[in-house]
């Protein structure tokens, strides 16, 4: 797991969007969601997660908007770092949305997706050209 100078946890394994999400694949071509430990920092404890009605089973695009996540601070819209179909989403957030700052990697996993594309997977930024991305942003 890489560390920016702050501690922000950004592990190699994962590929990353300039929007703060992060993404893992699975060998079914299916990728794990969520958004990253700087993003969950920016924000300050998360108090509420809301996800779209209609958007468990939905056809999405590379950056439609999946979820919103609300901290004291701002209300923040979760984009998808890719196109396809959302195959299932992380209802227990809805009743403990702090098990996003508690563990983003982990436990605070957002939604899952079918990948339409993997070019879009492959665009996305690795964990050392996230860590310089988000120096680039201080």
């Amino acid at each position: 797991m890489g560390d920016t100078e702050k501690g922000t946890k950004i592990p190699a394994e994962l590929k990353y969007s300039k929007d703060h999400e992060w993404i893992m694949l699975n060998d079914d071509n299916t990728g794990l969601c969520g958004i990253t430990d700087h993003a969950q920092h920016s924000l300050g404890d998360i108090v509420f997660v809301e996800f779209f009605d209609s958007i468990l089973n939905a056809e999405i695009e590379k950056n439609d908007t999946v979820a919103i996540v609300e901290s004291p601070k701002a209300a923040s819209d979760i984009y998808s770092p890719v196109a396809g179909t959302v195959i299932d989403i992380n209802r227990d957030l809805e009743d403990s949305p702090e098990m996003i700052n508690n563990d983003p990697y982990g436990e605070g996993w957002i939604f899952k997706i079918e990948i339409k594309n993997m070019e879009d997977f492959d665009s996305l930024m690795s964990a050392d050209q996230y860590m310089e991305f988000i120096k680039a942003e201080a």
